[in-house]
């Protein structure tokens, strides 16, 4: 059964990608958001809350108060980043695809599963480390000593929210 546990822990790991994605999508949306100060409040006709994550990184950055020139700076960077996310993102869906395709019954299935694993595997940490440096070089490089207190501030209400709500 070791080859289901290395099925499941690749899906697991490209899920997660494919969410760490949605996020940081979520903080271009941020660098676009030139009204950030003017946001509505939550309810009917305010914030739209998307998904079960609720709004990403995109929602936090806007709590930040960032300048004109702090988000010019986060989009360049994204922008940047954009064409090497997407090329790895691309061979993640193809080698789900590879996978899918395969049948279960087939001779070779089990060949396919651990080819698959493996390369996620190789292309999920490629990922994780491409999107933390990119966070790390706006954090570091845009933010001011206080906003990076405040999203510090924000991440953990945000990890202890999780934490209460996660089942015991």
């Amino acid at each position: 059964m070791k080859s289901i546990r290395i099925m499941l822990s690749a899906t697991a790991l490209a899920a997660g990608a494919v969410l760490t994605a949605a996020s940081i999508t979520g903080v271009a949306s941020a660098a676009e958001d030139t009204a950030a100060t003017t946001t509505p409040p939550p309810g009917p006709g305010g914030w739209k809350h998307h998904g079960r994550h609720g709004w990403g990184l995109g929602h936090l950055y806007r709590q930040l108060g960032l300048t004109a020139q702090q988000k010019a700076s986060i989009k360049t960077i994204l922008t940047n980043a954009e064409p090497q996310l997407k090329s790895l993102h691309e061979q993640l869906r193809a080698n789900q695809q590879k996978l899918w395709q395969t049948l279960p019954s087939a001779s070779n299935y089990q060949t396919v599963v651990a080819e698959v694993a493996q390369a996620n595997g190789a292309l999920d940490a490629q990922l994780i480390t491409q999107k933390a440096t990119i966070g790390a070089n706006i954090f570091n490089t845009v933010l001011t000593s206080a906003q990076q207190s405040q999203l510090i501030a924000l991440e953990a209400k945000i990890q202890a929210a999780h934490a209460a709500r996660a089942p015991q």
